[in-house]
């Protein structure tokens, strides 16, 4: 089986790069697993915010929301955004942090705004007094459909004659003048280029390829549903979460979606909650909130994977141009996906961002991996 391009990885990375490039290449995706999007992206809080992340975060964020809002025709069959808002309280020792979490945000969703403590609790009422000394509101935070985004990925490149190849597990690349072979579990094909979007795996499939690692880091983020009270109505409520990165909470199907916000290394493996962290979580929700849990109905974990200075990673190696990194979104990877696989796109064909990406004020030295291996020739500032 002979391609242009192979994808490895068929997560949200691999399913909007396939999407981008099918257009005018023929390209596979390999995932290990039985179906696509079996971890991070499936396990996803589904949450849109430009207030949240790094400036490259941001800026990638907000670069993707037209697509978001207006997909295109056939591409979803309902809204990608759904609005839901988001609300950050602080404690009277944080008040100096979410000042300061203010300033930063407002570069990049300027409908944030402070909020009275008063006005926060009518919000949501569950919330303690004692933990909403001041508050932040961002009303243009939405609910993100990651089925449909990912799902409409993988199908519209399929239309377009992308193949998508599940339990496929990688088990050898090897590497010539005429590009890469890569053995998996269900066969083995051939491309001029391959792109390494294996979220969690992206390093150890580098190793494989006899590419030098970049040092990516998953890290464990557990999340669970909580039953509510049938008297109490949540379904207005906005996301909330503390400025302190502790914990966040918001209405779903009826019960709370509650996660520790916790960010504990983890080798690249199938990941499930632990009993201590749901534990964690229950209390510091209960610490904030009226609510008292008594049943956990379900919990999970999943992977999010960072580079080293925490900015996504997107482009040609450095090394070896036609080993094409796509990871490091560090959770992110949902709300960025539009921006991120226009980005990816571009760096291979011609080495620099789309216009409007560098109006957004990204860089390639931004994203480029060579960043992590101290490349001297990358030029921070947009050509």
């Amino acid at each position: 089986m002979r391609f242009d391009i192979v994808v490895v990885g068929g997560g949200i990375a691999g399913a909007g790069i396939a999407y981008e490039l099918s257009r005018l290449f023929s390209v596979i995706v390999v995932e290990r697993e039985q179906q696509c999007g079996r971890h991070a992206t499936g396990r996803s809080a589904a949450s849109f915010t430009q207030a949240y992340g790094g400036a490259t975060v941001r800026r990638l964020a907000g670069a993707s929301r037209s697509f978001l809002e207006t997909p295109p025709k056939g591409f979803a069959a309902h809204p990608l955004l759904m609005p839901r808002g988001t609300l950050t309280i602080a404690r009277q020792e944080q008040i100096g942090r979410l000042e300061q979490a203010f300033a930063l945000a407002r570069v990049s969703a300027p409908s944030i705004r402070r909020i009275a403590p008063a006005e926060a609790l009518a919000r949501v009422p569950i919330l303690r007094p004692e933990a909403v000394a001041a508050a932040l509101f961002e009303p243009d935070a939405m609910d993100l459909d990651v089925h449909g985004l990912h799902g409409g990925f993988l199908a519209a490149a399929s239309r377009q004659g992308a193949r998508i190849l599940c339990d496929a597990a990688v088990e050898r690349i090897d590497h010539d003048a005429k590009g890469w072979t890569v053995q998996t579990s269900a066969g083995t094909v051939s491309a001029a280029i391959l792109i390494n979007a294996a979220g969690a795996w992206a390093d150890a499939v580098a190793r494989l390829a006899g590419v030098q690692p970049l040092g990516l880091v998953p890290k464990k983020r557990t999340a669970f549903l909580v039953p509510l009270p049938p008297d109490v109505e949540a379904r207005t409520w906005p996301l909330v979460d503390d400025v302190g990165e502790s914990f966040y909470f918001k209405h779903d199907a009826g019960q709370l979606f509650v996660s520790p916000a916790d960010a504990t290394p983890s080798e690249p493996v199938d990941v499930f909650a632990d009993e201590i962290d749901v534990a964690i979580g229950a209390d510091r929700l209960q610490r904030a909130t009226t609510l008292t849990v008594r049943r956990v109905s379900r919990s999970w974990a999943g992977l999010r994977t960072f580079a080293p200075d925490g900015a996504p990673v997107v482009g040609p190696d450095p090394e070896v141009p036609d080993f094409i990194w796509l990871a490091g979104q560090g959770g992110t990877g949902i709300k960025t996906a539009p921006a991120l696989s226009r980005a990816c796109v571009s760096l291979m064909n011609m080495g620099r961002l789309p216009d409007d990406l560098l109006s957004a004020g990204l860089t390639a030295g931004d994203l480029l991996p060579g960043r992590l291996r101290g490349s001297p020739h990358l030029d921070k500032k947009p050509s």
